[in-house]
């Protein structure tokens, strides 16, 4: 009986600058990542009603009106422990909300630094 091909990692991007969210998406998506995007909080959000098991959630912390990236992490643990938060920002951050395990990149950040986190660890979360 031929082996199962493990499911490839999902990556939510919460980003809501386009320019800065398709150089880090394009490189998940080149590295085998399938990632979901969103341009801000509430969409982030309708990811959780949906049918993806998102492995790790990488969001801007400043996401314009609304919701922010700790609202959205916080909302996605709360569903999900175990799923994978890493925030971004360009701004110093004076106080911090962040989840637990989480990671924090700023801004400008290497997308290969990021893929390699969230290949850590959505591979922390299928354990």
């Amino acid at each position: 009986m031929p082996k199962a091909v493990p499911r490839p990692y999902i990556v939510l991007v919460v980003e809501d600058e386009w320019l800065v969210s398709s150089v880090v998406v394009d490189d998940l998506r080149d590295r085998g990542f399938v990632v979901i995007e969103a341009g801000c909080g509430e969409d982030a959000l309708a990811c959780l009603a949906g049918d993806h098991a998102v492995d790790v959630v990488f969001t801007d912390i400043h996401l314009g009106n609304g919701m922010n990236g700790w609202d959205v992490a916080e909302a996605f643990r709360k569903a999900d422990p175990d799923v994978g938060v890493i925030y971004a920002s360009g701004q110093s951050l004076d106080s911090r909300r962040d989840v637990p395990g989480s990671l924090f990149f700023r801004k400008p950040y290497s997308p290969l630094a990021v893929s390699d986190a969230c290949t850590r660890m959505a591979r922390e979360r299928r354990r």
